[in-house]
């Protein structure tokens, strides 16, 4: 079975809350007890193996992340199909509420991606296997535990899934700057939705910003001219939230 790691007390922690398959545990000698017994606890339970090491170590398996003393070995992450995401709509009797994230690079933009989908009872993410992060160590740490929630289909073709939502009802929803609607005056947001957000520098390829029924963006009041894109993912997301509690 393929490993990974994953590092911080979130991540760690929702692992182990959601059933993940977790292989071994390592804890810093020096991290501070009152963060770290949870853990232990949860663990023991599990009948997990936990094994404390001096920090320098998991300065090493964790390199470039902030691991709060705390690294685990864990099962790859599954990706899923997205049949799975619209039947996970249909098994809570809700309209279908997806994210479609267009060749985003940046770890930390789909860590916080995702842990805003988890609080906005998003049903699922998808993103293209070529040109796009995956599900990482920093993903996880980032999302702080979200990904352990939500899950993720990873598509060979963007495009033609986004032609198949539609297909099923789903109403494509791209978020441009250049748009001429602000998302305020959308009147679509609480139908079956996917929220697409494009690229952090280029926005959304011209195809898949051809094949969207609606282009919105936000409107800008300042010098600088667009957000960074998990903010203005968390705004469309809150925004559908909005529109279906009224």
């Amino acid at each position: 079975m393929q490993e990974e790691l994953i590092a911080g007390k979130h991540s760690v922690m929702e692992a182990l809350r959601s059933g993940r398959t977790i292989n071994k545990i390592w804890i810093a000698e020096q991290a501070q007890k009152h963060l770290t017994q949870p853990i232990i606890a949860e663990a023991k339970k599990a009948g997990i193996v936990v094994q404390n090491v001096d920090k320098r170590k998991l300065d090493q398996m964790a390199e470039g992340i902030q691991h709060q003393g705390v690294v685990a070995q864990v099962a790859a992450y599954d990706y899923v199909e997205v049949d799975d995401l619209l039947a996970r709509a249909e098994e809570r009797g809700e309209k279908p509420f997806l994210l479609i994230l267009d060749e985003i690079e940046d770890p930390h933009n789909l860590g916080s991606m995702l842990r805003t989908a988890d609080c906005t009872g998003v049903h699922g993410v998808i993103i293209p296997k070529r040109r796009s992060v995956g599900l990482t160590a920093t993903v996880s740490k980032i999302s702080a535990g979200a990904v352990e929630y939500v899950p993720v289909a990873r598509v060979t073709n963007l495009a033609q899934t986004i032609e198949e939502l539609k297909e099923r009802g789903v109403w494509i929803v791209g978020t441009d700057v250049s748009a001429t609607q602000v998302i305020y005056d959308a009147n679509i947001l609480d139908s079956p939705v996917a929220i697409v957000i494009g690229n952090e520098n280029k926005g959304m390829g011209r195809l898949i910003r051809e094949s969207c029924d609606v282009l919105l963006k936000l409107p800008m009041s300042g010098q600088i001219n667009s957000l960074n894109a998990s903010v203005a993912a968390g705004i469309f997301m809150y925004e559908v939230v909005r529109r279906r509690r009224d």
